[in-house]
């Protein structure tokens, strides 16, 4: 006789999956990286990989004999993790930088709060950080695009985030002469030798390829990715409204990692509030804090702080901004 099993609501049926969303974004990764491996080549593929490998073993490893529980990197999250990192990196950093990298995402990132679901930050961008303030030399040497037979020999040249950041140092318009127009940063085929910046930035279309499977999808919603390139695009266009040092909206928000950041980092489950109107705050604040740091920041980029500083207030997005419980009155 089988018995009757009652449990406590939400009752809802749904072929959503742990397993269903990581895999899904790592697909939505794969226009960026094929176009990452037309232009870099044998670096992306070395870069991309080691992180991958480095990231599974580092979690196995913890999973398994530090914390006697049975691995799970089945279900995705620490190749995404490995992705993400690997995309966040220069197509010539040395092997043994990208291995540390991805052990204090995983390591320090992840696992040390407990886990998947536990982590308060990103863990890729807490390993792309610490390898930026560690090894800033190595992390800030651009290779220039085309070298695909190249690895850590590869001819390095400054990004366009660089001559945005010396016109405004300057006060030199001219500076913005070098950056590529808007249809090259679109499409990653940078004209004159110009740095390419991370793997993972080099293509803005592969990426919005990217958001459009999520969206279909169901994985993400756009309230994150939107609010980000608007409230980029708001600021950064009146700062060119009042002087045209400051770069243009549009070739703002098509360099360097913002693309990436606002569809695929910033949109983690774990570390974005979980309201619609929590998520549109929180990627106002991104956005807002990108244009700052960029703009008057130490560093040419300002993404990956941005949403480690928005990850630090997503708990409090989420107390003081609940949807209304089922049942309860309305104020009118």
């Amino acid at each position: 006789m089988s018995k009757l099993v009652v449990s406590l609501s939400p009752h809802a049926h749904s072929n959503d999956s742990l397993e269903r969303n990581m895999y899904g974004v790592i697909i939505a990764l794969i226009p960026a990286l094929i176009v990452s491996f037309i232009y870099f080549g044998i670096g992306s593929a070395i870069v991309c990989a080691t992180s991958v490998i480095a990231a599974i073993a580092t979690e196995w490893v913890i999973t398994k004999f530090l914390l006697k529980k049975e691995p799970t990197i089945s279900d995705g999250s620490a190749i995404l993790t490995g992705l993400l990192l690997g995309f966040n990196l220069p197509s010539n950093l040395p092997l043994w930088i990208i291995v540390i990298g991805a052990v204090v995402a995983i390591g320090i990132g992840k696992m040390t709060f407990g886990g998947l679901g536990n982590n308060p930050f990103n863990p890729a961008l807490v390993g792309r950080c610490f390898l930026l303030v560690s090894f800033p030399v190595q992390m800030t040497s651009w290779p220039v695009i085309g070298q695909i037979s190249q690895y850590t020999d590869a001819t390095t040249a400054a990004t366009p985030l660089y001559y945005m950041k010396e016109a405004i140092k300057h006060g030199d318009v001219s500076y913005l002469q070098n950056v590529p127009d808007a249809l090259h940063l679109l499409l990653g085929n940078y004209p004159d030798a110009s740095g390419s910046g991370t793997i993972g930035e080099i293509c803005a279309i592969a990426l919005l390829i990217g958001l459009a499977y999520l969206l279909f999808m169901k994985i993400i919603t756009w309230h994150i990715p939107v609010s980000i390139i608007a409230t980029v695009f708001v600021f950064s266009g009146l700062l060119h409204f009042i002087n045209p040092v400051y770069a243009d909206p549009l070739t703002v928000i098509l360099s360097g990692g913002l693309m990436l950041g606002a569809i695929f980092m910033a949109t983690d489950y774990v570390t974005s509030p979980m309201t619609h109107k929590g998520q549109l705050i929180y990627g106002v604040g991104i956005g807002f804090l990108t244009v700052v740091i960029r703009n008057w920041g130490a560093y040419p980029e300002g993404m990956s702080f941005a949403i480690l500083i928005m990850n630090a207030f997503t708990p409090l997005i989420n107390i003081y901004i609940k949807p209304k419980r089922f049942g309860e009155k309305l104020k009118k």
